[in-house]
């Protein structure tokens, strides 16, 4: 694996010997979760490594990349629709087009790229990541089409230049692919089975942030609290050694399967002072019927009772999740189950998705598909309930002191700064400029549905 990434760093070298004096950009659109966005930083920075400059606009770009996912259908009408419209760019000024990520692994797209999108020059999958200099190399040299999709689980790779897109906080990944199989889900099967990475090169990474200035860190994986570093070492494990890394202030970690959420892991949450009290556990539907039918290994009973003992054990816990709609066989009871839910827990930040068929999946072949107005009724009633919970959630803020990261000034108004609370609220309030990066302590004074007002202590 050494000798791998040291062989694309003498691509790297050669791209960059090949440009450097041509000035060449880039432009990168990258679709899904946290996972890929942490994989775009990695493309970012092999790129920049080879000499390329990032621009936001994709019609000025001379290398255009697609970082892409298949968690929902309407990806798949997103891509195509964007590769088709930079096909005169590529007429035009001769850009060169990659397409990667989680979509590439699945063979009705690949196929359908080479049926009706010909001119894309590099495909490559979400095992293969760590070679895109090697085709970027292939491509200025011969000009060939590169298609680079396995379909066995790739290594761990260490050693990969990153360039991330924010300088207070930082996500990184602990662990690769899924083991869980949930019939709805595509993931396992493109992203492999679950490889932990190394506790050392994990801890490195965060130590080396923490000394760049990075002052929050996220912890990504499939099913972190599955994450196994040997030796008997576990997430629970992890969460202690990154809450004394000097310098790091917050900690998140997205995200967790309640089936393995177990009380060593609890215990780590209630005694690390820097991981936050939010916990994202996702639900997907609150149905024990259609739990069992997702293959999710948990009941509603099961749910609730693990909400409850993180109550007793967490002070001020507080919950996110997700939610789908409208899965195979999902009736009106069943719906009402996962309202039950929501009115019981009170989250304080609820994704919700309407059911999408993917392709090779257990729930792509299921009888009683649910109809999409059906589903689009179900969902308005579900986001309803959200909203207005969001709304008194928001009320038990108001006057009460937070403390807040600061991350920058207001997109919205450049005379207030932005940060975000514990419980992953998003704050606003007047001040200084020597505030950001630092956690200080903001009074609430006013409350709106996404977003909190205040003033500094």
């Amino acid at each position: 694996m050494k000798k791998e990434i040291e062989e694309q760093y003498v691509y790297m070298k050669n791209v960059e010997e090949i440009i450097k004096d041509k000035k060449m950009t880039y432009s990168i659109f990258t679709m899904g979760c946290q996972l890929n966005e942490n994989d775009s930083e990695k493309i970012c920075g092999m790129l920049e490594k080879m000499g390329f400059s990032k621009i936001e606009e994709q019609s000025k770009a001379d290398l255009v990349v697609f970082n892409t996912c298949c968690v929902r259908e309407n990806a798949e009408d997103k891509l195509f629709g964007k590769v088709g419209e930079i096909k005169k760019q590529k007429e035009d000024r001769g850009t060169i087009i990659a397409i990667c990520g989680c979509m590439m692994q699945e063979e009705h797209i690949v196929k359908k790229l080479h049926s009706s999108y010909p001119y894309v020059d590099i495909i490559f999958g979400t095992h293969t990541l760590h070679k895109l200099p090697e085709h970027i190399y292939e491509i200025l040299k011969q000009r060939k089409k590169i298609d680079d999709v396995i379909d066995v689980e790739g290594d761990v790779y260490e050693g990969l230049p990153i360039s991330r897109t924010d300088n207070i906080k930082a996500s990184v990944t602990i662990m690769y692919g899924c083991n869980n199989f949930c019939s709805y889900c595509i993931v396992p099967y493109v992203r492999g089975r679950e490889r932990s990475r190394k506790k050392e090169d994990i801890l490195n990474e965060i130590i080396s942030l923490a000394k760049s200035g990075y002052k929050e860190i996220t912890l990504l994986g499939q099913n972190v609290n599955s994450y196994n570093g040997g030796k008997n070492y576990k997430f629970a494990n992890l969460l202690y050694d990154v809450n004394k890394i000097p310098g790091i202030e917050r900690i998140r970690f997205i995200s967790p399967h309640p089936k393995d959420f177990t009380d060593d892991v609890i215990n780590a949450v209630a005694e690390c002072d820097k991981v936050c009290k939010i916990i994202h556990l996702p639900l997907q539907s609150g149905s024990s019927n259609i739990l069992k039918i997702m293959n999710r290994k948990y009941s509603k009973e099961q749910y609730l009772e693990l909400v409850e003992k993180m109550r007793k054990t967490i002070p001020n816990v507080k919950f996110s999740t997700d939610i789908i709609v409208g899965f195979p066989s999902e009736t009106e009871q069943d719906f009402e189950e996962t309202l039950d839910v929501v009115k019981k827990v009170k989250f304080e930040q609820v994704y919700m998705f309407i059911y999408s068929r993917r392709v090779g999946t257990p729930g792509d072949k299921m009888e009683n598909q649910i109809p999409e107005e059906i589903k689009h009724k179900r969902f308005d009633k579900l986001k309803k309930l959200v909203e207005s919970q969001i709304e008194e959630n928001n009320k038990e803020y108001l006057g009460t002191q937070q403390k807040v990261l600061v991350e920058g000034k207001s997109k919205n108004n450049e005379n207030m700064l932005t940060g975000r609370t514990d419980s992953g609220k998003v704050v606003v309030f007047k001040g200084n400029e020597e505030c950001i990066k630092k956690i200080v302590n903001v009074t609430i004074e006013s409350d709106h549905m996404w977003y909190l007002q205040g003033k500094i202590e």
